[in-house]
């Protein structure tokens, strides 16, 4: 009686095409290799590459025995490269002058020209611009290029080298350096004022006037009614809206109503009486905010010496600032 045969069982391995593998050699020694025969000495590539003579005649060896030819003939006064030496070399040498230029380019495109900053326009036009000129009186002679706008910053992204935000001071992938807090409260014109909340010790009474709003800082208002418990002195009020903050506070310059604003920002409207704050002195008081004002700065970034100006310019300008009254 036959045996029962057990079925037999193929199994399908996976082809490997080796010749589809890339093969590169060891980056070391062939650089060495590079440095060798585009010096064509042993002592200047050596000397080149602040190693002994002894490490660059090793490294070679070693790309060698990898290749499994002989790249370079040791003669009585010296070395030069094979007939095999001299092909290789003619296609590696270009491919480390392009890894060079590529290199270079990065770096000067980082390092050097103008500096590329982002922030907000607001910021910008009522804090920043005002200072720069104490910045270029230093005699740096640098260009600052500005661009503006709202979502946060991604140096992967954005072609900029800093940037100015507002928040809570946690971006992951930058360094950060705090800047000033923020605080808010009414302002609006000197005129509008005297109009409407002409006893100057009831304040309270400008809040039944047109609110103006910024879209970006819509909940400004509500937070400083919120903490100083007057909102229900605004549910009859009219409001009109703005896309901007800049314009906002324009709109409170020329009289259209009382606006929600930034004191730190305001510095020049404030002192050349075209804002002034109603509720100064008064018992209800400035929110300050959870969140400020930060610079920031890819996370991984080697040293720049026009960003390092820059940064130590604008903390030096920050920290001469005055404190904001009460």
């Amino acid at each position: 009686m036959l045996a029962h045969r057990q079925p037999r069982v193929f199994t399908t391995l996976p082809t490997f095409h080796f010749s589809a593998l890339r093969r590169t050699p060891p980056l070391n020694p062939l650089r060495v290799f590079e440095t060798v025969a585009r010096t064509n000495n042993l002592t200047a590539a050596a000397h080149e590459l602040h190693v002994t003579q002894s490490a660059v005649s090793r490294q070679i060896a070693v790309l060698e025995a990898y290749l499994g030819v002989e790249l370079l003939r040791r003669e009585r006064h010296g070395v030069s490269l094979t007939r095999v030496g001299q092909a290789y070399a003619a296609q590696v040498m270009p491919a480390f002058a392009a890894i060079q230029a590529a290199t270079e380019a990065l770096l000067q495109d980082t390092s050097d020209g103008a500096l590329r900053l982002r922030t907000y326009t607001t910021f910008a036009a009522k804090w920043l611009i005002p200072r720069l000129p104490d910045f270029q009186a230093d005699g740096l002679g640098l260009e600052v290029r500005i661009s503006t706008g709202v979502p946060d910053v991604d140096f992967d992204r954005d072609p900029v080298d800093l940037a100015i935000q507002f928040g809570d001071g946690h971006w992951p992938n930058a360094q950060v350096d705090f800047l000033f807090s923020d605080h808010i409260e009414p302002v609006c014109s000197p005129r509008f004022l005297a109009q409407h909340a002409p006893e100057r010790q009831h304040p309270e009474s400008l809040l039944r006037q047109r609110l103006l709003e910024a879209h970006y800082r819509r909940n400004d208002w509500a937070q400083w009614l919120a903490l100083n418990e007057l909102t229900d002195m605004t549910t009859q009020s009219a409001r009109m809206s703005f896309n901007s903050s800049v314009l906002t506070l324009q709109a409170a310059v020329d009289g259209l109503g009382i606006a929600m604003g930034q004191p730190r920002l305001l510095t020049s409207e404030l002192e050349s009486g075209l804002l002034v704050r109603p509720f100064d002195g008064s018992r209800w008081g400035p929110l300050r905010s959870e969140r400020a004002y930060y610079l920031l700065r890819p996370l991984h970034q080697r040293e720049s010496p026009k960003i390092n100006a820059f940064r130590d310019w604008l903390l030096k300008t920050v920290a001469a600032l005055p404190p904001l009254a009460a």
